[in-house]
């Protein structure tokens, strides 16, 4: 099985009224039930949209600079993950499709390099 990221950035929600984003809160979290009863969901959640509570570090000047707010040099955010594990890029786009369809908005999906999976 290999994990992948299904994201979007919080520019590509765009703008509605209330009555629409309760109306996307069902359809989306029948899709995170439909992972968790298929075994491959890993992770799903919406970052805080506040930004004045984000923060960032950067070391690529040669020194750690910590600061408060999201990193300047972008111009989007990330608004949103789920991590799924699936056998293969077919499986992990068929998700990407399905939460798509329940969020209402974009989703992209990448598998990951690798990494550290604590367990």
């Amino acid at each position: 099985m290999t994990q992948y990221l299904i994201f979007f950035n919080q520019q590509w929600v765009g703008d509605h009224e209330e009555e629409w984003y309760a109306g996307r809160v069902e359809p989306s979290t029948a899709v995170v039930r439909d992972m968790q009863a298929q075994g491959v969901l890993v992770f799903a959640g919406g970052l805080v949209e506040e930004l004045d509570e984000a923060a960032h570090a950067d070391a690529t000047g040669g020194e750690l600079v910590v600061a408060d707010g999201p990193y300047g040099r972008s111009r989007e955010w990330l608004g949103g993950m789920t991590i799924v594990d699936v056998p293969d890029d077919e499986t992990a786009r068929y998700w990407a499709g399905r939460v798509a369809e329940g969020c209402g908005w974009p989703q992209e999906v990448r598998r990951f390099k690798g990494g550290t999976l604590r367990g």
